[in-house]
């Protein structure tokens, strides 16, 4: 089975156990979203600017990776035209269901984000990534497939996680390892319930954007949100805003 669809199976089984990333959105936040009092988030915690957003109206939004009723939703319900690409079926069964239950359409398509993505050049106004690309091993070949999906002039929206994580115990108290980490180069055979995850550098995440010809307009960072990390203030993701120019 290739390491892709075992992930997929894995994110499957989180949605299933009441994984946070796999909560729909209410009926009652999207009230407010309609009313003009939203946010959303790359990262675990801090909420994305709204300054780093197209118009919505008639804006085309990608997903990606993006599945799971909480984003896309909001952008629906603002006017944009949505459609997300995942690989968990059960993240894109979500979308689907709060689309059915807010009355608005999108469109929902289940692909592999390692391989060529199924648009046309030019297909969007932007891209919502949020942290997901720690999930697959090559992240240049993924940054490339943006630009090219994307009109000039779009932006892409990614949240990255950093590696530290990797590098520390559970309990975020000890140092365990070095990075790069690759589960499968290490040999690593994941636990019951645990994905194959890869850790990627800053010439990864953010030069790879800027080599497959992306302007980086603005980034911040952001903690887990919880643990011994968060106590100590440590920065464990990225979220870049980066545009085609």
């Amino acid at each position: 089975m290739k390491y892709e669809d075992y992930n997929s199976q894995i994110i499957d089984r989180w949605v299933r156990e009441g994984w946070q990333w796999g909560e729909r959105i209410s009926h009652e936040a999207l009230e407010k979203a309609r009313g003009g009092e939203w946010d959303v988030v790359l990262t675990p915690t801090k909420s994305v600017p709204h300054s780093w957003f197209l118009p919505f109206h008639s804006c085309r939004i990608l997903g990606l990776a993006s599945g799971g009723g909480q984003q896309m939703p909001v952008f629906s319900v603002l006017g944009a035209a949505c459609t997300v690409l995942d690989y968990s079926p059960l993240q894109l069964e979500s979308e689907r269901a709060v689309a059915e239950r807010e009355g608005y359409s999108i469109e929902c398509i289940r692909a592999n984000m390692t391989e060529p993505l199924p648009f046309a050049d030019g297909s969007f106004d932007l891209i919502f990534h949020p942290v997901s690309n720690c999930y697959i091993k090559d992240v240049l070949p993924l940054w490339k497939e943006c630009f090219r999906v994307l009109r000039k002039g779009g932006r892409l929206l990614a949240g990255l996680d950093n590696g530290i994580n990797y590098i520390v115990d559970e309990k975020g108290e000890r140092i365990v390892r070095g990075l790069p980490y690759d589960s499968i180069a290490e040999n690593i055979t994941p636990a019951d319930g645990d994905a194959y995850e890869f850790s990627h550098s800053i010439e990864e995440q953010i030069g790879g954007q800027l080599e497959a010809g992306f302007t980086l307009l603005d980034l911040y960072s952001d903690t887990n949100g919880y643990g011994r990390l968060e106590e100590l203030g440590i920065p464990t993701f990225w979220a870049t805003l980066a545009e085609k120019r």
